[in-house]
């Protein structure tokens, strides 16, 4: 205590001292304050640079640029399932593994289907046969055609005879040459001898037809044959799909096939997933598609690729919004009417190199954004279209 008190006494007890330093303090005051102005201001001159520039490239660009991040990868999964039923043979292949184009899947047990195949082919040896023997029954009937036109021929040259000799007799016995009773005689057989060339001529034509007859059932059993070749190439059909083979190069997926496994036909087995042919669905708003069109450059971050950007290409608009294609599409006419954004999706190609393509998988998440600059002028073109259309409405 004794020694601050004349500290104290010292700084209260000298004026001059104590005004000394209140203008050295107001100096300084000033000249800080005349700094901090000129930062400020050269602040201010590069905040509105900065704002005047951004402004610019703005209205120059970047406003043309659609960005979404409801995007996905996507590919066309290939989904592998029998067309045969049966018991599950042999998996060939393994989860997540890569296979090429027809390399084999999935062995279904293939005795039911070979049997079937077999069935058939018997059933072409039975057609086949049985349409040679009517060839031979044909054969046949042309032997009985040949005798029966020889017995017409004989029937003719007997009738001929007996008529003939009616034509003799009947002058004799009308001048009392020969009796009347051998007339009737030959009459009689004379008309025995046409009855009998009519029964001739009936049997050949029965005979003929009967060569009809038997090449109509030459035909029908050629139709069995084909009938049962369609069959053996139906049934050998199913014999090769028995082994299922992979139609697309790929990565198996989601397989849940396992060997003695019952399966339908039509059983989903695995999928096969082609990671060459990747794309991305990116789902725009309906404000956002003014001035997107296929073909222009699209920017693309994947968060599984530490925000990479890659690159590529507006492929197609879907011809309809996402809600159109639900499930069940909104009625809004059936009651209170809530608008609501609508989201179209929107394909794009991926441009990428082969290392980045091995780390994509149908379902990441990206960031798309597309540049709709190349399409500036499509809206003002539209918009005078439609002027010229109006102004045309009102001058007729």
């Amino acid at each position: 205590m004794s020694c601050d008190q004349p500290e104290h006494e010292t700084r209260r007890g000298d004026p001059i001292r104590n005004a000394h330093t209140e203008d050295q303090d107001s100096a300084s005051t000033r000249k800080l304050s005349g700094r901090t102005k000129l930062i400020l201001l050269l602040l201010a001159i590069a905040a509105l640079v900065i704002g005047a520039l951004w402004i610019l490239r703005y209205e120059a660009h970047g406003k043309y640029l659609q960005s979404t991040n409801d995007a996905q990868v996507r590919a066309d999964m290939v989904t592998v399932s029998p067309r045969v039923a049966g018991y599950v043979a042999a998996v060939l292949v393994a989860e997540n593994q890569d296979v090429r184009a027809g390399q084999p899947l999935v062995r279904i047990d293939p005795r039911d289907a070979r049997a079937q195949a077999e069935q058939a082919e018997a059933q072409i040896a039975v057609a086949g046969a049985q349409a040679d023997a009517v060839r031979s029954q044909i054969r046949e009937q042309y032997a009985a055609i040949d005798q029966a036109r020889a017995q017409l021929a004989a029937a003719r040259a007997k009738a001929a005879y007996d008529v003939g000799e009616v034509a003799r007799y009947r002058p004799l016995a009308a001048s009392g040459a020969e009796t009347r009773q051998q007339l009737a005689r030959l009459e009689l057989t004379a008309r025995q001898s046409t009855q009998d060339v009519r029964a001739q001529e009936a049997a050949l034509a029965g005979q003929q037809r009967r060569v009809g007859s038997l090449q109509s059932q030459i035909r029908q059993g050629e139709a069995q044959g084909q009938v049962a070749r369609a069959q053996l190439a139906s049934a050998n059909v199913d014999v090769g799909a028995t082994l299922l083979k992979a139609a697309t190069a790929g990565r198996v997926g989601d397989k849940t096939v396992t060997v003695g496994q019952y399966v339908q036909a039509g059983t989903r087995l695995m999928s096969i997933v082609p990671l060459d042919r990747l794309y991305v669905i990116a789902n725009f708003k309906e404000t956002q598609l003014a001035l997107m069109r296929p073909g222009q450059p699209v920017s693309i971050k994947v968060d599984a690729l530490d925000g990479i950007e890659l690159k590529g290409r507006v492929e197609s608009v879907a011809p309809g919004t996402g809600a159109q294609f639900s499930l069940l599409p909104p009625q809004n006419a059936t009651g209170n009417f809530t608008k609501i954004t609508q989201r179209v999706p929107v394909r794009v190609s991926i441009e990428a190199t082969p290392a980045a393509r091995r780390l994509l998988i149908p379902g990441l998440s990206v960031d798309v954004t597309v540049d709709t600059i190349s399409a500036k002028d499509d809206v003002d073109h539209i918009r005078d279209q439609q002027e010229q259309a109006m102004r045309r409405g009102r001058n007729r």
